[in-house]
């Protein structure tokens, strides 16, 4: 087991996928995915296990490739980073 803290690329590649998988999730609520309007709906716990899908929907969209949003905030704080320096 590798116990070498991530380098700074990594933390910032991390980071833009955290993002662009939060930004997917709420996109997928809008959508609807995972809500349930009929009368086999749940209580008001279903809508918190229907987040708990979109986040792990979202995150597999990025793992397959995402949309290219995390490559854009990546290079957008790497430049961020050269121009703090």
């Amino acid at each position: 087991m590798d116990t070498t803290p991530p380098g700074p690329d990594t933390a910032r590649r991390d980071a833009a996928e955290a993002l662009e998988a939060s930004f997917l999730a709420e996109m997928l609520k809008a959508t609807g995915l995972g809500e349930q309007k009929n009368n086999f709906s749940g209580s008001t716990g279903e809508s918190q296990f229907a987040s708990f899908h979109r986040e792990a929907v979202a995150r597999e969209i990025v793992n397959k490739g995402g949309i290219g949003l995390a490559d854009m905030i990546e290079a957008a704080m790497k430049e961020t980073a050269h121009d703090s320096a």
